[in-house]
């Protein structure tokens, strides 16, 4: 999650001072019918998190901006390279913004994704268990935590440890009853190895102004990690477009992420749009758009997503971390050594494609396969086929319902 009470406007001007001399083209207006093929799309989020790739040495995203229907109305373009090798576009802010932001990208008639590999980039909430500020972290899990009943934390039951309980189920220990299908999405690990491995050839960028903050976490044994300096790290991601600061909310979702994983997945990062992007691109993947194995998750961490001992909730929130511009810069500085990595190995490695050791796309097993979380396939292990919704919605619930059962009984 970012925080944008924090000035991004320094940071931004800083990264475009160098833009005035980009050569630009509208691709649209080009005598062409031939789509674009980009081998990396960059997906951002917002202004400062796109702005970072914009003047760099390594390439030019400006040569070429094509302009989708559908894309957010303030950041209507896809930027590229002159060969079209490397896209980027800015989504927009949260679920709803990320979502429909991808669904036009993939549907547009200007680019060919079916080869394509999508990066998402942008900064972060951290875990101080795990991680600190300027952090690059990649995900293998993306978990949808906040889509859960909630109470007013003064309304909750007593022996309630939080006001968030799964939906469909009594208790906030208990796995949910009712799936909506986005609940958690897995990618491809192998690829996330190997973007991990060209991540750690960067050297991240650390302040003062973060260092110091992060001090104040180390009287804390349990976020010794938090106090140390930025570093590369295998992490997985909530997202919700609720915005949080503090330790009850923090520890709920990370029981969450542990509870929807099936004990698999690490809470580290807080986000607002992951799990749209994950869900547009798995629909894709079903339409034979895209390749859902071709993902990688990476998030560099900003702020802390809880308070540090001595420090309020309500401080924690509104006050500066010093991890803003780390965060930033380390999005190019990490990101574009994956980019270079896939470009660089095309052919012998990445033109093919990565092949998955492990499950991957959603709670329901959407693309064929077993989820090795949750109540597993509701199409058997196999690629759905169109049934009625009534007798699909029945089938979910059985299935759901059995899981619900074995966990109570293996208590």
């Amino acid at each position: 999650m970012s925080n944008l009470l924090w000035p991004v406007a320094l940071v931004s001007a800083a990264i475009l001072q160098s833009n005035g001399n980009d050569k630009t083209e509208d691709n649209n207006n080009n005598n062409t019918n031939k789509p674009v093929a980009p081998k990396v799309v960059i997906i951002s989020m917002f202004d400062s998190e796109g702005d970072v790739w914009y003047g760099i040495p390594e390439f030019n995203l400006l040569a070429r901006n094509i302009t989708v229907p559908g894309l957010s109305p303030i950041f209507h373009d896809v930027h590229c390279t002159k060969d079209g090798s490397v896209c980027q576009l800015t989504t927009g802010e949260a679920e709803i913004n990320a979502a429909t932001t991808i669904t036009s990208l993939v549907h547009s008639s200007s680019f060919d994704l079916t080869k394509t590999y999508f990066m998402i980039a942008g900064i972060a909430g951290v875990n101080p268990k795990i991680a600190t500020t300027g952090s690059v972290t990649f995900a293998r899990y993306a978990v949808q935590v906040a889509l859960q009943y909630e109470f007013d934390a003064r309304d909750k039951p007593a022996d309630f440890s939080t006001g968030y309980v799964p939906q469909g189920s009594f208790r906030p220990d208990e796995y949910p009853a009712e799936l909506y299908g986005t609940e958690v999405f897995e990618v491809n690990d192998a690829l996330r190895k190997l973007a991990v491995g060209f991540a750690k050839q960067a050297i991240l960028n650390d302040t003062v102004a973060a260092q110091q903050y992060r001090a104040n976490y180390q009287t804390n044994p349990a976020f010794a990690l938090g106090a140390e300096g930025p570093s590369v790290v295998e992490c997985d991601t909530a997202t919700a477009d609720n915005f949080w600061s503090g330790t009850l909310l923090s520890e709920t979702f990370e029981n969450t992420t542990s509870l929807f994983t099936n004990g698999t997945g690490v809470y580290c990062t807080t986000q607002q749009e992951d799990n749209g992007t994950l869900e547009s691109l798995m629909r894709a993947a079903m339409a034979g758009l895209v390749d859902f194995s071709r993902i990688i998750i990476m998030r560099t961490a900003s702020d802390f997503d809880r308070e540090f001992p001595g420090q309020t909730a309500a401080a924690n929130l509104f006050g500066d971390p010093g991890g803003f511009t780390p965060s930033i810069l380390n999005i190019h500085l990490a990101g574009v050594k994956v980019v270079q990595g896939i470009i660089n190995n095309w052919s012998k490695m990445f033109a093919k494609g990565v092949k998955p050791n492990n499950y991957i796309g959603d709670i329901w097993g959407s693309l064929g396969g077993n989820p090795d979380f949750g109540p597993g396939s509701i199409f058997g292990g196999k690629k759905p086929v169109l049934k009625s919704f009534r007798t699909l919605r029945s089938g979910v619930s059985r299935i759901i319902h059995t899981h619900f059962v074995n966990c109570l009984v293996s208590v």
